[in-house]
């Protein structure tokens, strides 16, 4: 056994000694050392169970109880001689003796086997098993030097022996059983996925998801540093939260890897965000770090995958890891007809009409590029690990507030229908790809697509006093400081110099084949709520090509992360249209006592400002409509197709009849019209009150009323509140008549009927809850019309 013990040195895992020899390697593959302590302990268990019987009775009397007349306590059977070496299997049938004596108890092994005489095979070779395991933790248990772990160790010997004594199957007792969060590792893995990468080709997402599958796999297989380690990287780290998890992540996952007498979990099944946020940072780095100490070792065809994709996943990954408002762990995310996760954005307005904006020099000039907006499938940008001034621009991630993390179902229609809306105008071979220079292509998809294939790029540098210089930074501030005094002419050089070098500032810049042609200076004031943009440009012979939108879009998610939501600026004549279609307008939100005393007021220009939406992911905007675009249409020609049904004409005229009812026209009710019930509305509002509360009574003492009676719980009907937006039930509409909500008989009624259309809609016709509802309608509207609010 001990020669399964021990960790690999140079591998990244940090954990317990004595257990898993080592995580897998960043080539998705499991490290050696893991894979032979595993095997090793099934050859032994094989071995063992194919041996004769009496050698197996032999194996099992150590760890079993004497069952001797005179009530013994001997727990266990050991040899009176034991041989000095393990003999040969072919010998193990001679030297088993029932009848020699227990060094313990001095009863014979036939004494502590008795219970065994008529187990079958099957059973004693599960019993067998436990056996190795009980015999593989106990020379863990010696050798951890970690008392934490080593507790564990040990908790889990005797429950193993426990259970070779009752001859049961080993239960761990725990307050929780898995899951211990949701949604889980694997299932947030999977909605970031969805959540940023679906509008991808079919090809770009399959590669997306192997690094998924990659990542989940590198969690599974790693070793978690122990209480004590962390708490001497960590000091301020919650100590205690991640012991629990330390102690379940070897109960469940990690010592089940060896001993399979215990249920096994994989670690991304079980825990969730909070074991992520834990592990990750450390994880990534020794990834990454072991993927470039191995890259000569990688087959050709894994070598981009993890050297270049593998790196930017892992740092899109870690914004949302981190993110207090990601969507991606929310337990409401949208799920779609196809298992994954689709989410839905709110636009709040359509894109500005795209028209050059020309304008000459201001306080703040701007670029007469484009006014669109950007790619959501940009790479994100290359990090500068030299330079602790200069910012990497990550990708996007819009902040999602707790009332944007609800599904949002776009009226009565169908998931599934929308959901194969969706399939249908992401597939590239039913929607052909718009040209860049169709009048219908959106203004920003030249821009977008140049950085998704790196010819540009964005970072947000600056200046710094206190930090030694970066070449490369300092290059690029040189070439913003160029671009800002060729495109502002009326700004003095000096005042741009001062401002773009002042370590207060900074400068998102946009970079293409190595070299500035466009950028936005600002500066950021985080204890007021606002940022002062002060230079915007794009260099003279990079314009029109949507560039000035797309600074300015990066700009917006960039401060959404710093969660500053406010733009200031002032803009000079030529300059107002352009901001305007940006979202900027004259009505200033930020109270004036925030601002006043912090920014220059400049002669001739008019103060800007522009409240960013958090829910708003700005550089997908064009996208997303497009997509809304499609969706709309494509909803519109499905209902055409079903109510383009010509009917024959009314032949009754002639034959003098003067009038029909409404209902009688042939396809009327087709399209969806209902009759209009009519009836007396009660104006006195105690005698409403009191005619409403006899109804309400009267149903909620019906016998098909139970379904009805409080919310629907979420526990007995997974994914309810996916499919019904708009929920109702009796309780509360008895609080809302006693609320004296219902002003009127439609309110009533309306929340009535909502409570058996909720039903239809989730539940099948033949169910139960379905029937219910039917005899329910009809019920109520029985009483409804006794009471005269409606015609009989």
């Amino acid at each position: 056994m001990a020669d399964s013990a021990g960790i690999q040195q140079g591998s990244p895992a940090v954990g317990a000694a004595g257990l898993v020899p080592a995580a897998p390697g960043a080539a998705g593959t499991e490290g050696s050392g893991a894979a032979g302590g595993s095997a090793r302990i099934a050859a032994k268990k094989a071995q063992l169970r194919s041996s004769p019987r009496p050698k197996k009775l032999e194996k099992l009397g150590v760890y079993s109880s004497c069952k001797a007349e005179g009530a013994c306590k001997c727990n266990g059977w050991k040899s009176q001689n034991p041989p000095p070496t393990p003999p040969q299997t072919d010998q193990q049938s001679n030297t088993v003796n029932l009848q020699e004596p227990c060094r313990s108890c001095s009863h014979t092994l036939g004494d502590h086997v008795t219970h065994l005489e008529n187990v079958s095979e099957e059973e004693m070779n599960r019993l067998l098993g436990i056996v190795l395991d009980v015999e593989y933790l106990y020379t863990c248990v010696h050798k951890e030097e970690d008392a934490d772990t080593k507790q564990v160790y040990f908790s889990l010997f005797k429950l193993l022996r426990k259970s070779i004594l009752q001859m049961g199957k080993p239960m761990l007792e725990a307050q929780e059983s898995p899951p211990f969060e949701k949604p889980s590792i694997e299932q947030g893995v999977n909605n970031f996925v969805q959540y940023k990468f679906s509008h991808l080709p079919s090809k770009e997402r399959q590669t997306i998801m192997e690094l998924a599958k990659m990542f989940l796999n590198q969690i599974n297989y790693w070793q978690l540093e122990t209480p004590s380690q962390r708490r001497q990287r960590v000091p301020s780290d919650d100590v205690v939260g991640y012991k629990v998890n330390y102690t379940r992540w070897l109960c469940y996952c990690n010592v089940p890897q060896f001993c399979d007498s215990l249920p096994r979990y994989e670690t991304t099944q079980i825990f969730g965000r909070t074991l992520l946020r834990s592990v990750f940072t450390v994880m990534r780095k020794q990834l990454l770090e072991q993927a470039r100490q191995e890259k000569d070792k990688l087959p050709p065809e894994k070598r981009t995958l993890i050297l270049t994709h593998f790196p930017k996943f892992l740092s899109m990954l870690e914004e949302e890891v981190y993110s207090h408002n990601s969507p991606i762990w929310s337990q409401d995310f949208l799920v779609g007809a196809t298992g994954g996760q689709i989410p839905i954005h709110t636009v709040i307005s359509a894109p500005p009409v795209a028209r050059p904006i020309y304008y000459s020099t201001s306080p703040v000039s701007v670029d007469p590029s484009t006014c669109g907006s950007v790619s959501p499938a940009r790479k994100p940008a290359s990090v500068l690990e030299s330079n602790p001034v200069g910012e990497k621009r990550k990708a996007s991630e819009p902040l999602h507030h707790e009332e944007n993390k609800r599904p949002r179902v776009v009226g009565d229609i169908p998931m599934d229908l929308i959901n194969e809306v969706m399939a249908t105008i992401s597939d590239p071979a039913t929607i052909p790809e718009t040209s860049l220079l169709s009048a219908h292509s959106a203004r920003d998809e030249a821009a977008r697509l140049e950085e998704r294939r790196g010819v540009i790029e964005f970072h947000v540098i600056g200046n710094s006093l206190n930090q030694k210089p970066n070449k490369r930074i300092l290059m690029w501030l040189v070439g913003l400081q160029n671009v800002f005094s060729h495109q502002l002419p009326r700004m003095p050089k000096e005042y741009i110099t001062r401002l773009v070098f002042d370590p207060k500032h900074k400068t998102l810049s946009l970079i293409k084949d190595g070299r500035v042609i466009g950028g936005i200076c600002f500066r950021m004031f985080p204890s007021q709520g606002f940022t002062e943009i002060v230079f915007c440009a794009v260099t003279s012979n990079e314009q029109v090509k949507g560039y000035g939108t797309h600074l300015m879009n990066h700009l917006k998610e960039y401060h959404i992360k710093h969660e500053i939501l406010n733009f200031l600026t002032y803009a000079d004549e030529y300059a107002i249209g352009y901001f305007k279609k940006q979202g900027f307008s004259k009505d200033i939100k930020v109270p004036k006592t925030k601002y006043v005393g912090y920014i220059k007021d400049y002669e001739g220009a008019t103060l800007m400002g522009c409240e960013l939406n958090p829910s708003i992911p700005y550089t997908e905007f064009s996208v997303i409509i497009k997509k809304q675009k499609e969706i709309i249409k494509k909803l519109i020609e499905r209902k055409q197709a079903q109510i383009r049904k010509v009917y024959p004409g009314l032949s009754c005229f002639k034959d003098g009849v003067r009038q029909i009812p409404i209902e009688s026209i042939p396809g009327i009710r087709e399209t969806g019209w209902k009759p209009a019930g009519k009836g007396k509305e009660l104006k006195d509002p105690d005698q409403l009150y009191s005619t409403l509360k006899t109804i309400l009574q009267h149903v909620k003492s019906h016998q098909n009323a139970w379904p009805f009676m409080e919310p629907v719980k979420k526990t007995e009907a997974p994914g309810y509140y996916q499919v019904i937006r708009f929920p109702m039930d009796l309780k509360t509409m008895s609080e809302r008549l006693k609320s004296r909500y219902y002003t009127t008989r439609k309110l009533f009624m309306a929340d009535m009927q909502r409570i058996f259309t909720n039903c239809r809609e989730y539940n099948a016709p033949e169910s139960e809850y379905f029937k219910c509802a039917n005899i329910l309608e009809k019920f109520f509207y029985t009483k409804i019309k006794e009471a005269g609010l409606i015609e009989k």
